[in-house]
């Protein structure tokens, strides 16, 4: 086994991303080792299931307040860690124990609609009351910060006059099935 290519994702909602990311991997010498979640109705869960991956649902005393999740990590040898929708923030002794291994996807294009509660419909709402002619999605690296760490990828469409909050989310999304899932595999050569 290549322990070089194990993923622990990370993920709080639908799990659209980690269920590519399962998809894209299928079948090759990475494995999705462990789905991480903090919301027990969060259909990511059915994914894991449904895949045979196992799964820890988290609460805020295992994530900030002792090592349970860093020893989970560890005693599935994960090499690389993949936030796809995780609303939480990573703590630092997990950010100390893989540094520049964890990797997050944000539905704009960074730095701009960043930050603290910049997530989902709220970041596409942002974009479209900004009267932004673009947006996009970034892949970066996760640093102490929200959004602020080192950019790996980013991929832009078009916001249109007409575009709404929920016609820019489909856009993004798109982006994000088709980028992801490659970015990710890029990192782990």
């Amino acid at each position: 086994m290549n322990y070089m290519k194990r993923i622990a994702v990370f993920a709080s909602g639908e799990g659209t991303n980690t269920q590519h990311l399962i998809d894209y991997f299928r079948g090759t010498d990475v494995t999705i080792s462990l789905i991480i979640c903090n919301n027990p109705k969060a259909n990511v869960l059915k994914h894991a299931e449904k895949n045979g991956i196992p799964s820890l649902l988290i609460n805020k005393e295992s994530l900030y307040n002792n090592d349970a999740v860093l020893e989970k990590l560890v005693e599935e040898k994960t090499y690389l860690i993949v936030c796809a929708g995780f609303l939480w923030k990573i703590p630092d002794n997990l950010l100390r124990a893989f540094p520049d291994k964890i990797v997050n996807i944000h539905p704009a294009l960074l730095p701009k609609f960043g930050g603290k509660g910049m997530y989902g419909m709220n970041v596409h709402k942002a974009v479209i009351e900004a009267r932004e002619k673009e947006s996009g999605i970034t892949i970066h690296y996760l640093n102490e910060h929200y959004d602020e760490g080192k950019i790996i990828f980013q991929s832009v469409c078009e916001v249109k006059n007409d575009d709404t909050s929920e016609t820019l989310a489909q856009k993004v999304l798109e982006l994000e099935h088709k980028y992801f899932s490659k970015t990710i595999e890029q990192l782990l050569k």
